[in-house]
């Protein structure tokens, strides 16, 4: 099985190592990715310098509160977007707020996830989303037909 390409979009460092080690300990194939906010996403995905040269995404996991450009932006520009909008993209976040959940999946978000408080259920999550988004589900191939 290839290494699932997994963009995490996260702008705080503890969080994004958090997440390595949870998906480390949840031991799938995957080579994560990394942007601190919604602008370097977007230059990470139409692939422009310095990103030239990176794989497509099979998956986005990204946050809402970043500077620069959030999380609910950045849904914007890709759903609209013939060749990025198929990228499955999975808000998680600390936000629990109503309209949050709603904007997400008004935006097309394909699942939105509060982040757990402790370390534990953050790694129980991880494996969760792994198992789900990596062993069940068909991602669309990096290439339209």
């Amino acid at each position: 099985m290839k290494p699932i390409q997994i963009l995490l979009v996260e702008d705080n460092p503890a969080d994004i190592m958090l997440t390595e080690e949870a998906f480390d300990e949840a031991h799938f194939p995957h080579c994560l990715h990394s942007a601190r906010d919604g602008l370097e996403a977007l230059r990470f995905l139409r692939r422009e310098a310095p990103y030239q040269d990176v794989p497509r995404p099979d998956v986005i996991l990204m946050d809402l509160n970043m500077p620069r450009m959030g999380g609910l932006e950045v849904l914007d520009v890709l759903k609209v977007d013939e060749d990025l909008r198929s990228i499955p993209v999975i808000v998680l976040t600390t936000s629990r707020a109503e309209n949050d959940i709603w904007r997400s999946y008004d935006l097309h978000a394909n699942a939105y996830i509060p982040k757990p408080v402790s370390v534990s259920e953050f790694v129980d999550v991880i494996r969760s989303l792994g198992n789900f988004w990596f062993t069940k589900a068909a991602l669309p191939p990096d290439h339209k037909p």
